[in-house]
């Protein structure tokens, strides 16, 4: 499959966050911001705001993913793990609590390439390839957010077999989110990176009319094959390394990260035979009627603590998302970062820092439980 990036952009906004101009917060709350200063390499950040369970960051200076040991690309993969008869592809790191990770919408395990390494020395790092993106199989199903929260659940049943932090962006934020939902015992915590996901009434349903003949039999024959003409040439066109690259530069504020590794972990799993055909079915299957799970619903399931490591530049997902969750769940942490939609791979070192402080709490929260 290709890339987050090979949505239409109307369509990925809306995916991503398809009701973020309802929820505009205060003038006000932007003006902690801290201002970065743009050199000729990249970004000086200065500064990580946060707030929550009284998290403070001190002020730092970086440049994103210099110095940090980077996860080996392997074109043939890491590990692999039959679930329902489809390959799922993952990597493993270190020894200790584990934290699984995954990845956002057309992205693969190797996304996490420079927070996999650093957690790893500390923690036993998972990250995950969802059915149909990365190196996973490009299975010919019918997609629907529940696939995936249930191959995170027992992947964390199989594979991690013991209670875990489950960390996700975009898409994968989501994923956690519903996975923890599912099955609390064995998520000790959760942290989004600017989620997908969006806030509204998921017993609202829509009033259709009973559909004719005519509607069934050839309207609906003729909007799929309109469909499938318009997305195979946009799915062609996406899967391009130009357009790819240009879209990532669209959405790392510090593009200095957009690299032939990152294109390569994207066109590479769209040359498979079946990812045309995946992406058509989430287009029209999936991307199109997720409005059906949302936060609220979810959100009122969790119990454990929450953390929100965002990108306050994200042109997709804007921190008033990040907002309206801690408002709507006060276990939550929130850790506001100047980068955009994918902050774990743009600022990694900054994104580290963040998550080994939270999980030192949260598990030895987890650790005086079991006493």
């Amino acid at each position: 499959m290709s890339c987050s990036f090979a949505v239409s952009p109307s369509l990925r906004r809306e995916f991503v966050n398809p009701v973020s101009h309802r929820f505009f917060a205060p003038a006000r709350i932007y003006q902690c911001r801290s201002k970065c200063e743009i050199s000729r390499r990249g970004f000086a950040f200065k500064g990580i705001v946060a707030s929550g369970v009284s998290i403070i960051g001190s002020s730092l200076v970086t440049e994103p993913g210099q110095g940090l040991e980077r996860l080996p690309y392997k074109p043939e993969g890491y590990n692999y793990w039959t679930w329902k008869g489809h390959k799922i592809h993952y990597v493993v790191q270190g020894e200790g609590f584990p934290i699984v990770l995954i990845h956002g919408f057309g992205a693969s395990a190797f996304h996490w390439r420079y927070n996999i390494p650093e957690l790893a020395k500390r923690y036993k790092v998972y990250a995950i390839d969802l059915l149909g993106f990365g190196w996973s199989e490009k299975a010919i199903i019918e997609y629907d957010a529940m696939v995936w929260r249930d191959q995170v659940v027992d992947f964390l049943k199989e594979i991690v077999k013991e209670p875990a932090v489950v960390v996700g962006n975009s898409l994968g934020g989501f994923t956690a989110l519903v996975a923890a939902a599912e099955l609390p015992e064995k998520v000790a915590g959760v942290a989004l990176l600017n989620s997908a996901g969006q806030f509204g009434d998921a017993t609202k349903g829509t009033n259709q009319s009973e559909e004719t003949t005519f509607q069934k039999v050839f309207l609906k024959r003729l909007k799929e094959i309109f469909q499938r003409v318009v997305l195979g040439f946009l799915f062609w066109q996406a899967k391009q390394p130009a357009r790819i690259e240009s879209v990532l530069k669209s959405v790392y504020i510090n593009a200095s990260n957009v690299d032939d590794y990152l294109v390569e972990s994207i066109t590479r799993p769209a040359a498979d035979p079946n990812a045309g055909e995946v992406y058509y079915r989430l287009m029209t299957r999936f991307m199109l009627n997720q409005s059906k799970y949302t936060l609220d619903s979810v959100l009122s399931k969790l119990s454990c603590p929450l953390l929100l490591v965002w990108g306050d530049l994200d042109p997709w997902v804007g921190p008033a998302k990040a907002i309206r969750i801690k408002e709507f769940y006060p276990k939550t942490s929130i850790v506001n970062l100047q980068a955009g939609h994918c902050p774990h791979d743009e600022v990694p070192e900054l994104v580290n820092k963040a998550l080994m402080d939270w999980l030192s709490t949260v598990i030895l929260e987890a650790s005086l439980q079991t006493l």
